[in-house]
């Protein structure tokens, strides 16, 4: 199950790679979607817009929380590829450990506050309720979304995409008989379905433990490899950190937007979530050629082989051309199939709303893919500082595009704020690299 992508064909590595991520990245959404659909059949447009609001707050929290477990995997990466076995299970005994403690840290407060955050958000008092049900329950099970990001993380590290994969399709299965079970059997509403994937979630991570320790010699840890040194706490945190904060300062930015979006009313607020979801599933391959490229610069970079990272890099250049126009051809093709799969019968206004942002989006799906793949590779190059800077590129341009905009095109305007942020933030992440290639070239001719 472990793959060492130091060698090989580079385009041929990553595309193997990448092919179970990608599954396990729609399974992933399954999560969210089924939640989505099954409120939005059997619970109302009320109920959809309620869950649909509170996706920024959990892109804000969850984010933070998955961007420390997807920086802890690069430095598993970084051990694997240079063959250092006792260095490799250290850093795997300080992920499980610093998981603990950052899920602890993120989840007393975030319980505490939520329903004066979706106040901030300026949530509709009519669905107020019902959002806070959803996602104060969410945010208690920060560690199971976290476990299982983390063990994922480490799999993946060591090349294996595949068993994250496995466990992700089952618990997915047991998440659709637990909406249906919790919403329809016990009727518990929106809380039904923040518990029905906390439950699938913490499964799945139970699971790839179980497989990560029995399967996987080089990542059996005993009581010798745990311990809080201040190198490799200060190893793991370099690059977790500044992932964690990329997540967050991009969640900020969803929040403007969904506080944007919320001023319209619940029903173009059900529209967007459920285009939203549209757009997320069909651009599915971007995130997932970002997680295989800061795998494949990890492992490469702990190797030394800088020509591999060149040629890497190079074939997902290529790729994103790919990734781009399938997306943009499903959002616009498929769409308002799709849309259907979240609200029951959508009438002729909310569908409406729903293809604007699903057209405008697509017109700068190739940026955004950028997005995923440069920002990851340099998080797995060891240059997080870029990356956390693109973050805040994102969030001014996000900010500016609303404000300037909105005023005078109002709800299409706040729908171009997504392409206009990814035109700029992609081409910054793209001469970011660029620049790195060429001092790289130069320092190792």
């Amino acid at each position: 199950m472990k793959k060492d992508m130091t060698v090989g064909s580079p385009m041929k590595i990553i595309l193997l790679f990448s092919l179970p991520v990608l599954l396990g990245g729609i399974f992933q959404q399954f999560y969210n979607m089924v939640d989505t659909i099954i409120v939005g059949q059997y619970l109302g447009e009320d109920a959809l817009a309620a869950v649909g609001s509170t996706g920024c707050l959990m892109f804000l929290v969850l984010g933070f929380a998955n961007g420390i477990a997807q920086g802890f995997g690069v430095m598993i990466a970084h051990a694997f590829g240079a063959k250092d076995g006792k260095l490799l299970k250290h850093y795997v005994a300080l992920s499980l450990t610093l998981t603990m403690i950052v899920s602890v840290v993120l989840t007393v407060p975030t319980v505490i506050w939520s329903k004066p955050l979706l106040i901030w958000l300026k949530t509709p008092q009519n669905i107020l309720g019902l959002a806070d049900s959803y996602i104060r329950i969410i945010f208690a099970g920060i560690l199971c979304t976290m476990a299982y990001n983390v063990a994922a993380g480490i799999l993946r590290g060591i090349g294996d995409s595949k068993t994250p994969l496995y466990f992700l399709i089952f618990s997915s299965a047991l998440n659709i008989a637990l909406d249906l079970f919790c919403i329809v059997v016990l009727h518990l509403g929106t809380a039904g379905a923040a518990y029905a994937t906390v439950i699938a979630q913490g499964t799945a991570a139970v699971l790839c433990f179980v497989v990560m320790f029995r399967k996987h010699d080089i990542l059996r840890t005993g009581r010798e490899d745990y311990y809080l040194d201040a190198t490799g706490v200060r190893n793991m945190l370099a690059v977790g950190i500044p992932m964690a904060l990329n997540y967050s300062i991009t969640a900020i930015g969803t929040m403007i937007l969904q506080v944007a979006i919320n001023v319209f009313g619940s029903t173009v607020m059900a529209a967007f979530t459920a285009a939203a979801k549209v757009s997320q599933l069909a651009t599915q391959t971007m995130p997932t050629l970002g997680t295989a490229m800061a795998t494949y610069c990890g492992q490469n970079l702990g190797a030394a082989k800088y020509d591999r990272i060149y040629k890497g890099m190079k074939c997902a250049f290529l790729l994103s051309f790919v990734a781009a126009g399938t997306a943009a051809a499903l959002c616009c093709l498929a769409g308002p199939y799709m849309i259907g799969w979240f609200i029951h019968h959508p009438s002729a206004e909310t569908m409406g709303y729903a293809m604007k942002y699903l057209y405008l989006s697509s017109t700068c799906l190739l940026p955004l893919a950028w997005i995923f793949i440069y920002r990851n590779a340099l998080q797995g190059l060891n240059r997080g500082f870029v990356p956390m800077i693109s973050g805040v590129v994102e969030l001014v341009s996000r900010y500016m595009a609303i404000k300037i905009a909105a005023k005078s095109f109002g709800y299409a305007g706040v729908c171009f704020a997504d392409p206009f942020t990814w035109l700029t933030t992609g081409l910054l992440l793209l001469f970011a690299y660029l620049i790195w290639k060429h001092r790289s070239r130069k320092q190792h001719a």
